[in-house]
């Protein structure tokens, strides 16, 4: 079976229904590059130790633990009164976030260090809890708004143009708002990103429609809920691959710095942004002609290995020359770019199978825990590049802006500018390698969760299920898959 890549008949989303999906990305993809990848910039500029501040990310992160896991209890509990489960949600969403987020960039930087980690740890938690209520929702929903699967890629896919636009966007309005050539602050970049997220994320929760019906849900408790989480193997390979990428992943939160010191000019950073854009909104529309021909995890490694081999070479290779740097980093982002469009594909592929599996619809705690691990890998990261760049003796500073620090003429060591190079450039390396090896032992088959999904929903027997997915699986011993 191969997934057929066309909008027909058998679609029922709306061509301003899928509009006003993608937009939503758009925002949220604006203000999650705002906290991941600026927020680091913005620390150490307040002149906070960073092993202090790396330790109260990493801390506040603890609050995810719970966080998550009661929202999703809760969201597969309540029932609103317009019978809808992830509509009112967004609504809430739309207007937490954006205020979350500017209260995250609002630190007093005259107060002691001490009011300022406390300011951080407050303001994380409230942003933290905004995004999950934000998250989990929007990404349930491609369930609710169709239950064909063609159609779901589709619109997961095309998604990814916005939200790659979106982090694009904030990439380019910050680094150039605080570079040395216009000396802004990080509060009025906060403001500009959280309007935007405002007018983009609220039109999906009047314009989308829920229209599968899910049966088979149960009352949820914390307890039945690990059980269930035991029960879905799938979606724990999935998501401990995920870990080990995203974790180490850190030279987003560095690339500032990095392209102030590496590259001698913070605004080299908007090179790097276009670098690692343009493949990925391209490849948002290859991605589906891909995934016709080929199972999205076999895509999925190949790219991996890729990603591996050339970010080596750009670590031994080094950063003295910047145009042999610019081309290596462009062919690494081409298989980057596809896993990344790719990346939240397989959470609705995981939630089938865990109905299918078990019995129950619970695919809010599916998709709590695809927020759970974006957020936690993204807190990991975050607070692992603040560690390292502490480890390596980075001195701390007291700025608003690159033009500030350019004007103080800090200098940074030897030893704490190679940690910057070592950090950005090999840790994410190390993570992809980690996270090919796990994602290795995820076996689930594309054909094989569009025969689930229509059992799931009715269209076919659960005997004719059994049959299909047997034959499939002949099929694959055959082929030696």
């Amino acid at each position: 079976m191969k997934l057929k890549w066309t909008s027909d008949s058998s679609w029922h989303t709306g061509a301003g229904e899928r509009f006003s999906y993608y937009t939503y990305f758009f925002g949220q993809n604006a203000v999650y590059n705002l906290v991941s990848t600026l927020l680091t910039t913005y620390l150490l500029f307040l002149s906070i130790d960073s092993a202090k501040s790396g330790i109260v990310i990493l801390a506040v992160k603890l609050w995810d633990a719970f966080n998550d896991a009661i929202f999703g209890v809760l969201f597969d509990k309540v029932k609103f009164k317009s019978g809808k489960k992830y509509l009112p949600w967004l609504k809430v969403a739309s207007i937490a976030v954006p205020i979350s987020t500017v209260l995250l960039f609002l630190i007093p930087a005259n107060s002691p260090e001490s009011v300022k980690l406390a300011w951080l740890a407050a303001a994380y938690v409230i942003w933290d809890t905004a995004y999950t209520i934000c998250d989990v929702p929007i990404f349930g929903l491609v369930t609710g708004m169709t239950e064909n699967l063609n159609e779901r890629t589709a619109l997961m896919s095309y998604k990814s143009i916005y939200g790659g636009a979106g982090a694009g966007f904030c990439t380019l309005l910050g680094s150039v708002l605080i570079s040395e050539h216009v000396g802004s602050n990080f509060t009025v970049v906060a403001i500009i990103i959280a309007v935007t997220a405002l007018i983009t994320m609220i039109p999906v929760a009047y314009k989308a429609r829920e229209r599968v019906i899910t049966t088979g849900g149960e009352e949820f408790t914390l307890r039945s809920m690990f059980s269930y989480l035991a029960k879905n193997k799938y979606l724990l390979i999935y998501y401990l691959g995920f870990f080990f990428y995203s974790s180490l992943n850190v030279s987003g939160a560095l690339t500032l710095f990095a392209s102030f010191y590496l590259f001698n000019d913070s605004l080299f950073s908007i090179i790097i942004m276009i670098i690692g854009t343009v493949p990925s909104l391209v490849c948002s529309l290859f991605v589906p002609a891909l995934i016709r021909r080929f199972d999205k995890m076999k895509i999925y490694l190949f790219c991996s290995l890729l990603a591996i081999a050339t970010g080596l070479l750009i670590f031994f290779v080094g950063y003295s020359n910047i145009w042999v740097y610019t081309v290596l980093a462009t062919v690494r982002a081409m298989p980057i770019a596809v896993i990344g469009v790719m990346m939240f594909m397989f959470t609705p592929d995981c939630a089938e199978y865990g109905k299918y599996t078990t019995g129950v619809d619970a695919k809010g705690i599916t998709f709590a825990i695809q927020t759970f691990a974006a957020k936690l890998t993204g807190a990991v990261s975050g607070s692992l590049g603040l560690l390292l760049m502490g480890w390596f003796g980075w001195q701390t500073v007291s700025v608003e802006n690159f033009e500030e620090l350019q004007r103080l003429n800090i200098v940074q060591s030897d030893t704490a500018v190679f940690g910057l190079w070592f950090t950005y450039s090999l840790v994410p390396v190390i993570g992809v390698a980690l996270a090919t090896v796990v994602w290795f032992f995820y076996r689930l088959k594309d054909s094989q969760v569009q025969i689930m999904s229509d059992c799931n929903s009715g269209k076919i027997s659960r005997e004719q299920a059994e049959e299909m997915l047997g034959s499939l699986k002949k099929n694959f011993k055959r082929r030696g898959i």
